[in-house]
């Protein structure tokens, strides 16, 4: 699903236009986005959070040119299901 699709779904389902629709999913986004790179998490009770994860420093190779380099520490974007999103989906989805 793209985000073309998340907007024509809400929109069918709410009744608003959809370029009201867009520019709420434009505003969510760059609001998470925003807080994340500022550091802070976002908490969607009964949806999940998105976290920033810290990664510490560790050694990794170049393994064409045989030596061994320093990956400094830095913070990634993580998205945290909660419990009941959790369930839902692992009750639903069928293997194909």
């Amino acid at each position: 699903m793209t985000k073309a699709d998340i907007i024509a779904q809400i929109a069918d389902e709410t009744g608003l236009e959809r370029l009201e629709v867009q520019k709420t999913v434009e505003a969510f986004m760059t609001v998470v986005k925003k807080n994340m790179a500022d550091g802070n998490d976002v908490f969607l009770r009964g949806f999940g959070s998105f976290i920033v994860k810290k990664r510490a420093e560790k050694t990794g190779r170049l393994i064409k040119a045989q030596k061994s380099i320093i990956i400094p520490a830095h913070n990634i974007p993580a998205f945290k299901p909660a419990k009941v999103f959790l369930e839902e989906v692992r009750n639903k989805v069928v293997v194909k």
